[in-house]
């Protein structure tokens, strides 16, 4: 929490610098540019570096993980299946509702110009390739060449299947590699905790350039992008709120009486791992059995983000709208199986790790650009909020749901 802050408070003095330097001195600004701005890049690179081998090292933790809690029993397995069930009809509501939002409360063009200047881009969008060409690219005839240019589709493809291959392994390998990559993606989110470190000095130059290309537009244009992601957590909330009243069976009053509690430390801690007492209450008040509650809940906040594929789509659409990009439906059916793909590969991650690693694979894989995530992490403490609310009420309706499908409880493998 504090570090956002920072992180966002170093963005606001930036663009403020940016701002006061041209009002005052006219072409000053765009002088010190040359000065400023590579910082802001170099920074941005550094954190961009990280992206591809921490992806392959979470996805195939977060697969060998999902696998073995499935493995764990009848109640592990459904509850798993009640994850990747959820995470897909949140995914699949933010590729319907963002565009309707974008439609509905439009960036006014002179902002919308105005930040795209900003931030480097370009009315001109690629072609999109011919449903042959999509297939095509599927399968990688080189995964290290794949990763080696960046290009993630293929790339998770590959990762996804030698994942499940090392599921198949005898415990003594599977264990080996699973370990190998663990460490590897540790050593890899160290790194990535160092570049962010650095983060209030690489946005403050990012936003410093940002502000004197685009000047006062440039804030409207981050205002408005933080409102539509907070819209799609609202409907990330009302889901999850409608899924447990009309498939989970709960009352929607006695629903929301039990998770005040919980909702009060989500919005407190912006952490789903604080809230889990909290959680395990509310899933007692609502009658789900404390042994089951005990299996389920702690698999939920190190596995589920029931939030994660709604918003990180929706960041990647909202790039998209703003730099004329015009998305193709295979190109949005990529999206929502990569976004699933890293919203189980994000295993209790920090916010702002969470949100480099989730998004810019998305974001490669439907051709969106991905410089503009170094300046939207430092925004991304408001949208947080209504990732975790969204987030613990998905915890505790799928644990009620997972729970209400098995008869008996099982063993949480602790010892008496």
């Amino acid at each position: 929490m504090k570090s956002a802050w920072i992180i966002l408070s170093a963005l606001v003095a930036g663009m403020l610098l940016g701002v006061a330097t041209e009002l005052v001195a006219p072409g000053a600004g765009n002088a010190s540019l040359p000065f400023i701005e590579p910082i802001g890049i170099l920074w941005l690179n550094a954190l961009k570096m990280t992206i591809v081998p921490l992806v392959v090292a979470l996805l195939i933790t977060g697969i060998t993980a999902t696998a073995d809690a499935a493995r764990a029993g009848k109640l592990a397995f459904r509850a798993v299946m009640t994850f990747l069930g959820a995470i897909f009809l949140t995914g699949l509501m933010s590729l319907l509702v963002t565009p309707l939002l974008l439609e509905l409360f439009p960036l006014s063009t002179g902002a919308a110009d105005a930040l795209r200047s900003g931030l480097g881009g370009s009315t001109d969008a690629a072609p999109s390739p011919t449903f042959g060409d999509f297939l095509l690219s599927l399968i990688p005839t080189n995964p290290i060449a794949a990763a080696a240019e960046t290009a993630i589709l293929p790339l998770i493809i590959f990762t996804t299947i030698f994942a499940f291959a090392i599921t198949k392994l005898e415990p003594p390998q599977r264990a080996t590699l699973s370990g190998f990559f663990k460490a590897l993606g540790d050593a890899m989110l160290i790194v990535i905790g160092w570049v962010l470190a650095l983060a209030p000095i690489g946005v403050f130059a990012l936003g410093y350039a940002l502000a004197v290309k685009a000047g006062f537009a440039a804030f409207g244009g981050l205002i408005h992008y933080v409102l539509i992601l907070m819209g799609i957590g609202v409907s990330c909330l009302i889901l999850g709120l409608l899924l447990a009243w009309l498939v989970v069976g709960i009352p929607l009053p006695r629903f929301v009486r039990a998770m005040v509690p919980t909702m009060a430390v989500a919005i407190s801690t912006q952490s789903s791992l604080a809230s889990l007492p909290a959680m395990l209450k509310s899933s007692e008040e609502l009658g789900v059995d404390p042994k089951k509650a005990d299996v389920v809940l702690p698999l939920a906040v190190a596995l589920f983000r029931f939030t994660s594929p709604a918003m990180n789509l929706a960041v990647v659409i909202y790039v998209a709208w703003l730099f004329g990009i015009e998305l193709s439906p295979w190109e949005m059916a990529v999206g929502l199986a990569v976004a699933m793909a890293a919203a189980l590969s994000s295993v209790s991650l920090p916010g702002s790790i969470s949100f480099v690693t989730s998004i810019a694979p998305i974001a490669v894989s439907m051709g969106v650009p991905v410089a503009p995530l170094g300046l939207l992490v430092a925004v991304e403490t408001f949208p947080d909020i209504f990732r975790t609310l969204g987030n613990v009420v998905g915890d505790v309706a799928a644990t009620k749901f997972a729970a209400d499908g098995v008869e008996e409880p099982e063993p949480t493998g602790e010892t008496p």
